[in-house]
């Protein structure tokens, strides 16, 4: 009978350290739980990159993204993705606030604008224009009118006083 007891004071001690290791599991995760900070609201990203004058997509342009501070000031970091085929590009978890996109494509002027991530999900469309011609106030040095230009065999003339032998 004394053998009957062992066994069974074994059993229900067995039984009350696994219930006690799982209750102080359970509270634990419970005020971990509590503790946690309220995660911070991020949208999804998602761009369509264009030209301005056809609308026709522009493959792997650089779209890079950058968080701005309160003050407007760029923060160090970033992330770049590149646009498929279809011009298209997306990113997700993008915190709430102030983001500069900047878009780099050859053949196409560079874009930068500021934007206010403030909804889940957030469509943001680019038109990239071609280069401008430019213009200098220095003007064409090679196509200097004629009256300025000098002839590049044009002879030397001597000194007015070339001829006149010193005293």
């Amino acid at each position: 009978m004394n053998h009957f007891r062992s066994d069974h004071f074994r059993s229900v001690r067995s039984i009350a350290i696994i219930f006690l290791a799982t209750s102080s599991c359970l509270v634990s995760a419970g005020l971990a739980q509590n503790n946690r900070q309220p995660e911070e609201p991020s949208s999804s990203l998602s761009f369509l990159v264009v030209r301005d004058n056809s609308g026709k997509a522009v493959r792997n342009a650089s779209v890079v993204l950058h968080p701005v501070n309160k003050n407007g000031t760029q923060s160090r970091g970033g992330f770049e993705l590149k646009t498929d085929g279809d011009g298209k590009a997306s990113f997700d978890g993008v915190p709430y606030g102030k983001l500069r996109v900047q878009v780099l494509a050859h053949g196409f002027q560079t874009f930068g604008e500021d934007y206010d991530i403030d909804k889940p999900t957030t469509d943001i469309s680019i038109r990239l224009k071609r280069p401008t011609d430019q213009y200098s106030i220095y003007g064409d040095q090679n196509n200097a009118p004629k009256d300025e230009a000098k002839p590049p065999d044009a002879e030397k003339k001597d000194p007015p006083d070339a001829d006149k032998k010193p005293q």
